[in-house]
């Protein structure tokens, strides 16, 4: 088999929602190679504490890449301690410049309870609207779902499960195995 022709990872839904003062980042535990799942409890929502700040980060894409740029993160927040925008700015013009992070397949959404961002490798970090990211292969259902439902009375934490099992109902890549993290301001 052709290395071009080999089947691709596919997995994960990834999303967080700011609402009420918290933010909420949920995540499935699929992670599938072509048609077959090969893990459905993988934990791609963590927590992280450089420099004593609470960070919570989710991720999509290959989990090696992930776990690379959640490393470079982590030090990126321990040269400016509780400065997330800076630090993700930072892993950004890192990741759009060097040869080696160029070749990373992955994106994140990070959050310290107050800013919300989805950093890209071709140098973005978004700060999403209506306080809603969503990443991976069931991103767009399960932004759409959190969409409708954010003017609702739920909080963060049920708008994310809601959106969540509406991606898994319709992305095959998406299980409802769920990691949430909550941190708040």
């Amino acid at each position: 088999m052709a290395e071009n022709e080999f089947p691709g990872w596919h997995g994960t839904t990834i999303v967080g929602i700011r609402k009420g003062g918290e933010v909420v980042v949920a995540g499935d535990g699929q992670v599938s190679l072509g048609q077959t799942v090969i893990k459905g409890s993988a934990r791609k929502v963590r927590r992280l504490s450089p420099g004593g700040h609470d960070i919570v980060a989710g991720f999509a894409g290959s989990t090696a890449d992930a776990f690379a740029l959640l490393e470079r993160l982590e030090a990126k927040l321990e040269a400016t301690p509780g400065q997330l925008q800076r630090a993700s700015v930072e892993l950004a013009k890192d990741w759009r410049t060097d040869k080696y992070l160029q070749k990373l397949e992955a994106m994140l959404i990070v959050t310290d309870g107050t800013d919300l961002f989805v950093i890209t490798g071709a140098g973005d970090v978004l700060e999403p609207e209506y306080g809603i990211a969503a990443i991976g292969s069931g991103g767009n259902y399960a932004l759409a779902a959190a969409r409708a439902l954010i003017d609702t009375d739920a909080d963060a934490e049920t708008i994310a499960r809601k959106a969540m099992g509406i991606a898994a109902e319709i992305c095959v890549y998406t299980n409802g195995n769920l990691t949430v993290e909550r941190i708040g301001q």
